[in-house]
């Protein structure tokens, strides 16, 4: 490319100057006037505006809140358990090895086997180790025990005459008339083989085999719970099992204390275990779904079953009519499997903030129930954890699904640090229409105290009353000065369950302990509290169509919602909770002063829901979904 002509350059340079400054004064010139006009304008409009006073405003405090006085109640508990009959020994085989299931048993039920209204009493033991040939079996020769209630709480021994005189490993106990026949069925969770027995009326039958629901012989089977997951009018069940497990296995890993005392094993050292869904055929006979339902869950790292698992609830969270599955694990995530309504699950505890502690970590998790504690749409779950690990208290305030967990900051979490806590379970000890919570704490090893000051084989229960949510301690511990001696006196706590076992309008409370005597608690609380007690029997007959979505005879998954003059209460049909156990199924609520429930309304598994108004307390109703309200 050819260079220009200097000349020529610098010529077009001159003038490209003098136009740059003839530019640069015409823009001078514009910008002072634009800036004269404006600032005259300026000036006018300031002129017209009258000056603003700023006045001070008196700062005005917010009002204190009023609370009311917190009086704590007294609900004193007396041990009857000697008084009412219960001679039942648990045996859990210990023989100095120290082998795992010996400490993690066993289970209770309250229910009405003989359907006279009250409600009689399962106790699942063990059984000596079958390589143990130095120890006597018990003199009944029964791992299982069922008592008669005679309606006043006094019980009487018919484990033989009501074909219960068996021998196994037992750990967990459902029941549940999974027949529709008007009688309520048990199965039973064990080390080994687990066992069905139908209710033929006058006896039970084992009819294990036929139903095809005993699981691999080699399984060790815990919490376990009769539900409707398909909303089909009978009833599913649900399976939990631990870890995988062997005599050679534990021993081999030589678990010790300081000092080399031999102690019961870690679950870190176990490989996990898939839980077991049978789906009712309705025709006596189950198929095993787990798989298709989407209930087995694998370890990314390892690729082994997940799952070591002890707590069992099934509870309705987003509110779509079908039941999902909380399932407590030890050492590793929680599970929550939402239910699709279309026979699968979905796990989603993670992203629904209940699989883990607040930091990320595993807990030690056993016993689990599930409540609406605060009279609203608040979800609580109560999840009792190894100690130096706390109570859980995972809250929702509705159908999301979205969980924190709020024991720390309600008080609970630092009074339950130091127990090593297995059944928990939501009731209304005293009667004054809220929730309150109730722990059964008891250590793995009786040389524990030996290594840790702090802790003791041998631990008291808790209960914690509920003094509402305008409080910033919701859950208060009432010592012995307020539920008794009795209740307080250090065991080795398992499986818990409750019931009303004399007909008086409170709630009684069964401990067990492993390789000792349980304890049964009346509960003598003088309050003066009103009550309402609902048993509810669902129509397995209700579908009208093939398709139709139907409610079972035992009415799992019901809800019932009552409105009295301070508000609101609702209950859902869920005997399954707490640990290896099942509570009664009547739903009793608290009234405290109100004497009238103004409505009751039932929403059946159905979809239908029934009505009443102006009931009366302080009575045991009785509804039916086919007959409305048959008694009272």
């Amino acid at each position: 490319m050819a260079k220009p002509n200097d000349a020529n350059l610098e010529e077009e340079t001159q003038q490209n100057d003098e136009s740059i400054g003839r530019a640069f004064w015409y823009s001078l010139i514009v910008m002072a006037v634009v800036a004269l006009v404006g600032g005259a304008i300026f000036f006018i409009t300031q002129q017209r505006q009258p000056q603003e006073i700023v006045k001070e405003t008196p700062l005005t405090l917010p009002k204190e809140r009023d609370v009311e006085e917190i009086i704590l109640p007294r609900i004193p508990f007396t041990d009857i358990t000697k008084e009412a009959g219960i001679d039942f020994v648990h045996n859990n085989g210990a023989a100095g090895e120290k082998l795992l299931p010996e400490t993690m048993g066993g289970g209770a039920a309250f229910f009405d086997y003989d359907n006279d209204g009250d409600q009689d009493l399962l106790l699942v033991g063990a059984q000596n180790w079958p390589w143990d040939q130095k120890q006597e079996i018990p003199s009944s020769g029964s791992s299982l025990t069922l008592y008669q209630n005679d309606g006043t709480g006094h019980f009487k021994d018919v484990t033989a005459e009501m074909g219960l005189n068996v021998s196994l490993y037992g750990m967990g106990v459902a029941c549940g008339d999974y027949d529709n026949d008007g009688r309520v069925d048990l199965f039973i969770s064990a080390l080994g083989t687990n066992r069905l027995f139908k209710n033929e009326g006058n006896r039970f039958n084992e009819v294990t085999s036929q139903a095809g629901i005993g699981g691999p012989s080699e399984l060790w089977s815990t919490s376990c719970g009769w539900f409707d997951y398909d909303r089909d009018g009978d009833l599913d069940l649900l399976v939990c099992n631990y870890v995988e497990w062997s005599r050679n296995f534990d021993r081999a890993q030589n678990f010790t204390l300081k000092g080399g005392i031999r102690a019961y094993g870690r679950p870190q050292n176990f490989n996990g275990v898939h839980p077991l869904l049978y789906q009712n055929q309705g025709n006596g006979k189950f198929i095993e779904v787990s798989e298709q339902a989407g209930l087995k869950i694998f370890s990314a790292g390892t690729g082994v079953p997940l799952g070591k698992s002890l707590g069992l609830n099934f509870y309705d969270f987003d509110q779509d009519g079908y039941l999902d599955i909380f399932i407590t694990n030890d050492t590793v995530q929680n599970f929550l499997f939402h239910n699709q309504q279309n026979g699968t699950f979905s796990e989603m505890a993670a992203i629904s903030g209940v699989a883990f502690d607040m930091d990320g970590n595993a807990r030690g998790a056993m016993g689990i129930d599930i409540a609406s504690f605060r009279n609203d749409d608040t979800i609580g779950i109560a999840i009792g954890n190894f100690a130096n690990e706390m109570t859980a208290l995972y809250t929702s305030p509705g159908k999301e699904m979205q969980f924190i967990d709020e024991a720390v900051s309600n008080g609970l979490g630092p009074q339950t640090r130091l127990a090593l806590t297995f059944g928990v379970f939501f009731f209304d000890a005293d009667l004054d229409g809220r929730l309150d919570l109730f722990s059964a704490n008891g250590h793995l090893e009786e040389d524990i105290n030996i290594v840790q000051q702090r802790q003791h084989y041998k631990q008291a229960p808790q209960l914690f009353w509920n003094c509402g949510p305008e409080h910033a301690t919701e859950f208060l511990p009432l010592d012995e000065s307020l539920v008794g001696s009795d209740f307080v006196r250090p065991l080795v706590g398992r499986g818990a369950t409750f019931g009303d076992i004399d007909a008086d309008g409170d709630l009684d409370i069964l401990i067990m302990t492993t390789g000792d005597r349980p304890r049964l608690l009346r509960n003598d609380q003088q309050t003066g509290h009103h009550w309402a007690r609902f048993r509810l029997t669902g129509d397995p007959n209700n579908g009208s169509t093939e398709n139709a979505l139907v409610s079972s005879r035992d009415a799992v998954g019901a809800r019932i919602q009552i409105k009295t003059k301070s508000g609101l209460q609702s209950r859902t049909v869920i005997p399954t909770r707490s640990y290896l156990s099942q509570t009664e199924s009547p739903i009793t609520f608290g009234l405290g002063n109100d004497s009238e429930i103004i409505s009751v309304s039932v929403m059946w598994p159905s979809g239908n829901i029934s009505t009443w108004d102006n009931l009366e307390s302080d009575r045991l109703y009785q509804i039916s979904e086919q007959k409305g309200l048959v008694e009272k």
